[in-house]
């Protein structure tokens, strides 16, 4: 089963919701964040990445700026640039990006179920950023920016979503990267029994995006129910807020990799040893057409790398995936990296960048650089299904959700 419950939002005063509306902590520095804010009091990054508010030689795990982010959270409540809803609901949050339309349904979703195996996860999470989270979430007492989620989709909860999605919305904002973003209030009490029992019936859901703050509203909630004397499974720390989209609307881009050097090889040594695990052709695109084909740029020009038959096991969830063979086919064994979480000769660029940037880069001095295939939705949910964890910037999930048009305290 999958647990959801409705809840009690705090979302922008109607007038204010664009100028609240920000990028989640995760996707800009502190100095990108910064100039985002300036001229705008009202910006969720003074919640989300409320360092933006102190000196910049405050470090950014100090008690201080945990400390400033509930302040603001607090401050926005009392002056009422957050409104509370009246009654405990479910919202819709739609995204369009281009001719890209999704749209999902923010929920609290269980921490007990995280606990079981039943809300599935596909990435490992670093400690620090864990606890980084899970002090923004304890002090702020509340779950500021929603978790990323997703269900293998069913037809009955479509309806009820579009039903929604016919009436009036109470946000329809266009953000300065051109990306919309709607959301609806479902208020109807049987819409919002039949959204609890359809979800009910399903047998897991999956954390597409946001595994750091997923623990660490697990973490608030394990630290609170060992506080608890009376604790009953339902307490409001027993979960957290989440939007859950549908597995076919939702849109993965290619995360690909640059590399400093060709690990002391010269560039026709280096094509001569990929030869042995990769047919390599002239690229007659940057990207590549299909799974299990690579772009790479060397020497000024693309060129195609198909992987051959026999170098990689197709029938595993995890080492068939692209990433994995060109991690374990060439960046390991040529390039002599062996850990891309911590060498800094790699570094990974989002698909929104495009392979323009890749060239960029290169042009700038990095050696070599490679285009991936995007991962599927279906081969994510084989991996948390499998138990397993993909490799690192597997994964680019586009329209990033905006942070502020929703925000749940978890007292309430």
């Amino acid at each position: 089963m999958s647990k959801i419950k409705p809840f009690r939002a705090y979302r922008p005063e109607p007038n204010l919701a664009a100028r609240v509306a920000s990028f989640p902590y995760d996707v800009i520095s502190s100095e990108e964040a910064r100039e985002l804010a300036k001229g705008n009091p009202y910006t969720f990054l003074h919640v989300g990445k409320p360092e933006i508010d102190l000196d910049p030689t405050v470090p950014l795990y100090d008690d201080r700026v945990y400390a400033k982010g509930r302040e603001n959270l607090r401050r926005y409540i009392a002056n009422g640039v957050l409104l509370k809803e009246a009654l405990p609901c479910y919202y819709v949050y739609q995204q369009r990006m281009g001719s890209h339309v999704q749209a999902g349904l923010v929920c609290l979703c269980s921490v007990r179920e995280y606990e079981e195996g039943l809300i599935k996860r596909h990435e490992f999470t670093r400690k620090d950023k864990e606890d980084d989270r899970t002090r923004h979430v304890s002090e702020q007492n509340a779950n500021a920016e929603p978790v990323f989620l997703a269900y293998r989709s069913r037809k009955e909860i479509d309806e009820i979503v579009d039903r929604a999605r016919s009436c009036d919305p109470v946000y329809d904002i266009v953000t300065e990267d051109g990306i919309g973003h709607t959301v609806w209030v479902v208020a109807d009490e049987s819409d919002m029994a039949e959204l609890t029992r359809l979800f009910g019936e399903l047998p897991a859901l999956y954390v597409a995006d946001g595994h750091h703050r997923t623990a660490a509203a697990v973490r608030m909630g394990q630290a609170l129910r060992g506080k608890s004397a009376t604790h009953t499974g339902e307490e409001p720390f027993e979960y957290f807020m989440a939007v859950v989209f549908p597995d076919d609307q939702l849109q993965i881009m290619d995360y690909n990799r640059v590399v400093k050097d060709l690990n002391g090889l010269a560039p026709q040594a280096f094509m001569d040893r990929i030869g042995a695990a990769f047919d390599v052709t002239p690229a007659p695109a940057s990207k590549p057409s299909a799974p299990r084909q690579f772009g790479m740029f060397l020497g000024g020009k693309w060129h195609r790398l198909t992987a051959k038959p026999g170098t990689f096991p197709a029938d595993d969830p995890v080492k068939g995936l692209d990433v994995s063979i060109l991690q374990g086919n060439l960046l390991g064994p040529i390039l002599g990296i062996d850990d891309p979480r911590t060498d800094t000769r790699i570094d990974f660029v989002g698909g929104i960048r495009g392979t323009a940037e890749l060239e960029k880069r290169v042009k700038q001095g990095w050696a070599v650089a490679f285009s991936l295939y995007p991962t599927s939705l279906t081969q994510l949910m084989a991996v948390a299904d499998a138990g397993q964890v993909m490799p690192p910037k597997s994964t680019w999930f586009e329209p990033k959700l905006r942070s502020g048009l929703l925000v749940r305290l978890i007292e309430d």
